[in-house]
């Protein structure tokens, strides 16, 4: 990534939820809507608590308590946002998926990032350097969210390198995230 540090991007085990502090609806709306769009989902916001909270080099967005996105900055220091696994699971987003096989998904659940020969099919508008998510290929639930390293016409055809850094996984210090 140019311009900025991999350990500024990706998880860390030290870090902890600091400056939790609440939004207006019409503070993060301009976000949700963009998410919405990226992503493909629609986003249900009526009668709920927003907030924002410092989790080490990102931002969380707070939605009735619960991290359900991340803003994170992208190659070109820009603030981007992204679901978490939690917000996957909520808004059930059809853009920007990866799909992997069986063998892969231990290796996911352990940090690990994902190599291109697990990979078994995805949304063929990934771009090299988008956030994406990735599923099972059965069941088409998310296990981790990362970086695409290549575009989603070399990550089906390759087979000897990896395909997406991982940032954040099921099982996770923020999957397990109490608050």
């Amino acid at each position: 990534m140019k311009g900025i540090l991999r350990s500024e991007v990706n998880m860390s085990r030290k870090w902890k939820i600091k400056k939790r502090r609440p939004i207006r609806k019409k503070i993060v709306l301009p976000l949700l809507n963009n998410l919405s769009k990226n992503l493909g989902v629609e986003i249900n916001i009526e009668n709920s608590l927003f907030e924002f909270a410092d989790y080490g080099n990102w931002n969380l967005i707070l939605i009735d308590k619960l991290p359900i996105a991340i803003e994170i900055k992208n190659q070109n220091s820009e603030i981007i946002a992204f679901p978490t696994i939690k917000g996957l699971l909520t808004w059930k987003p059809k853009l920007k998926w990866v799909a992997v096989d069986r063998g892969a998904i231990p290796f996911l659940l352990n940090g690990a990032d994902c190599m291109m020969a697990g990979i078994q099919g995805c949304d063929m508008d990934i771009k090299k350097d988008d956030l994406v998510w990735i599923c099972d290929e059965n069941h088409r639930k998310p296990i981790a969210i990362g970086w695409a390293l290549e575009d989603a016409k070399l990550m089906i055809e390759e087979n000897s390198s990896k395909g997406i850094e991982t940032i954040h996984w099921i099982g996770d210090d923020l999957w397990n995230l109490e608050l």
